[in-house]
């Protein structure tokens, strides 16, 4: 389990990111899986997510998930939509107590917001996809609608790291047409690959939507006993992977 510094120290919110330590899932799944879009047993996933329910200190109906797509979709939960099961979004935003928000990750980033003025807290599941096509400025927008006079503060948790990111040209290319200036979030590996740093990407867009940033900065494609990984699966020529959870709620 790893907490923000700044986050520990806002009294009306709890929060966590979770490692992939201490759940019941087994195998490429060991242990705390909470992807229920993965092929674990849905026992074991339902058993690693009341765990993290139970230490957010709320019901495990009250942990609202996403289906995630790596959309730009954000979604404010209201006392009208509150009970769904899942909600078809990479991110949430909500100004209601006792319920936690969740985004699992497995790779991707995870970012958890809150606003200190308006006590409104979000999370958002931010790969590549997401974060280029606008799902950080579409939740900092929801942010305001809830409240244009905010100060925000986003914690952005362990993601794959810029020297473990491994990109093609065509990749890269598809940066440097949005925009030249792209091209610092990319280093050289050789003539036909680059790396790309996802975390400075990610992190330089709230900094430009006046958000302040801090870091829980882990490398999950390095860190194999604390983190699940899309890409050391896939080098591994394994059939499935697990995924971590973040977690925050206001506090009742």
């Amino acid at each position: 389990m790893f907490y923000s510094k700044k986050f520990k120290k806002f009294e009306n919110i709890k929060h966590c990111f979770f490692s992939k330590k201490g759940g019941f899932s087994k195998g490429i799944y060991q242990s705390l899986n909470c992807g229920r879009g993965s092929k674990d047993k849905k026992k074991n996933i339902y058993r690693n997510l009341s765990l993290v329910s139970n230490k957010m200190n709320v019901s495990l109906k009250k942990l609202s998930l996403m289906n995630q797509t790596h959309s730009n979709k954000a979604i404010i939960i209201t006392k009208k939509n509150k009970n769904l099961k899942k909600f078809n979004s990479d991110a949430l935003i909500t100004k209601l107590r006792g319920i936690a928000l969740g985004v699992v990750t497995a790779d991707c980033v995870p970012i958890i917001l809150y606003d200190f003025n308006n006590q409104i807290i979000g999370c958002v599941h931010a790969g590549w996809k997401g974060a280029s096509s606008g799902i950080i400025e579409n939740t900092i927008k929801k942010f305001k609608k809830l409240n244009s006079k905010n100060i925000i503060f986003a914690s952005v948790g362990p993601c794959i790291g810029k020297k473990s990111y491994e990109v093609d040209m065509d990749f890269y290319k598809k940066f440097i047409i949005k925009s030249k200036k792209n091209a610092k979030y990319f280093l050289k590996k050789n003539n036909i690959k680059k790396l790309f740093d996802l975390r400075k990407y990610v992190s330089d867009k709230l900094v430009k939507l006046n958000v302040i940033v801090d870091h829980v900065n882990h490398d999950t494609f390095k860190q194999k006993s604390s983190f699940f990984s899309y890409r050391r699966s896939q080098k591994l020529l394994e059939k499935d992977y697990g995924r971590c959870i973040s977690v925050i709620s206001l506090n009742k």
